[in-house]
């Protein structure tokens, strides 16, 4: 059996405590035996209007978040996935999770391709979308592990094309923001992603007031195994992917499909 973690908190503008943050559910998930911990989107630095502060904030891959990410999943012996900031030009960043191994090694990288044009919102004002390419995956404990962010999770095919390039288990970070249905829209979007793919999804949220919360892990039957409410946290699942076979084997819907997905 694995053990992963999601991690929950509300990440602010001071990138120092934001480490902090991260630093102490990291410690608290390893010590509860998980060697994955992931950790929401926008983690490095999250403002809840978007703007040029967020792009002045934003860094590169060798920068500081991604060193300090490094050293803290290598001093605890685990792996970790978490959002930030990556510089792209003077007045876009990218929003990227980054996986990072104990080893202290980038084993995978995933830049957001649905930006939150949604919902009274606009994104891309101030974020550049992903380009479409063969999807990064990462290897972890019997595990092939994919990534996505947030607002995709509303796209089916990008989950789809993670399972084509041999994931079973997704990872979610997100900044889910709150209003009328949308924790509905969250648990049950989760939910889905989990049933039709027959994975494993672990997503990792925001605390409120301004994220919805209800971080969690779902089974590939749809069963949900941990949650947390609306504190900052950690919840931790036992998975294996001897289930994702049992699974597949009672419901072997990928290999009944009859249609394929592909970029517009």
């Amino acid at each position: 059996m694995s053990f992963v973690a999601v991690c929950q908190f509300a990440p602010g503008t001071d990138v120092t405590a934001n480490l902090g943050m991260i630093r102490s559910l990291a410690e608290s998930a390893a010590a509860r035996g998980a060697t994955l911990a992931v950790f929401p989107e926008y983690s490095s630095f999250f403002e809840p209007e978007i703007g040029p502060a967020s792009v002045a904030a934003a860094e590169s891959l060798e920068g500081r978040f991604v060193g300090s990410l490094k050293e803290i999943a290598t001093t605890l012996g685990i792996h970790l996935v978490a959002g930030m900031l990556e510089t792209m030009d003077a007045t876009h960043f990218a929003n990227t999770l980054v996986a990072v191994s104990p080893a202290g090694v980038v084993e995978a990288t995933y830049r957001k391709l649905h930006l939150y044009d949604a919902f009274g919102q606009r994104e891309s004002d101030f974020v550049r979308a992903g380009d479409i390419a063969p999807p990064q995956t990462f290897a972890w404990e019997g595990f092939t592990v994919g990534m996505q962010t947030c607002y995709d999770i509303r796209f089916p095919e990008v989950s789809r094309q993670l399972v084509d390039a041999g994931a079973d288990l997704l990872l979610v970070p997100a900044e889910w923001v709150r209003g009328p249905l949308k924790e509905h829209h969250w648990r049950t979007l989760v939910t889905a992603r989990a049933l039709e793919n027959t994975v494993y999804v672990a997503a990792a949220d925001h605390a409120p007031p301004i994220g919805v919360g209800n971080s969690m892990v779902v089974d590939p039957m749809g069963v949900e195994l941990v949650t947390i409410g609306e504190i900052s946290g950690v919840a931790v699942a036992e998975i294996s992917p001897e289930r994702v076979s049992s699974v597949r084997k009672v419901n072997p819907a990928l290999s009944l499909r009859r249609f394929g997905t592909h970029a517009l």
